[in-house]
């Protein structure tokens, strides 16, 4: 209940508590989000239930999209891509 009215404001107080550990900004976190933070598995995956207009099924799905956040794990992948030498 709530869908995207409800998440955007949770997702930018999750990003601002991680731009203030990290002491920068993150940056635009979609290119993380869909690669590094996915491939470290700091989402939780909700592979049953549906909105009642789509079903959630394994991997994205337009019901739970990426899945509910693990902020310590998203830091702490954020950080590695951060910390890589370029």
């Amino acid at each position: 209940m709530g869908g995207t009215s409800a998440v955007a404001p949770l997702w930018a107080g999750l990003t601002a508590l991680i731009n203030e550990e990290l002491g920068y900004r993150a940056g635009f976190l979609n290119p993380l989000l869909y690669g590094t933070v996915l491939q470290h598995k700091a989402l939780n995956d909700i592979v049953t239930g549906t909105n009642r207009g789509y079903p959630a099924k394994q991997g994205w799905d337009a019901c739970t999209g990426l899945g509910s956040p693990n902020g310590q794990a998203i830091l702490e992948a954020i950080r590695q891509v951060h910390e890589q030498p370029k």
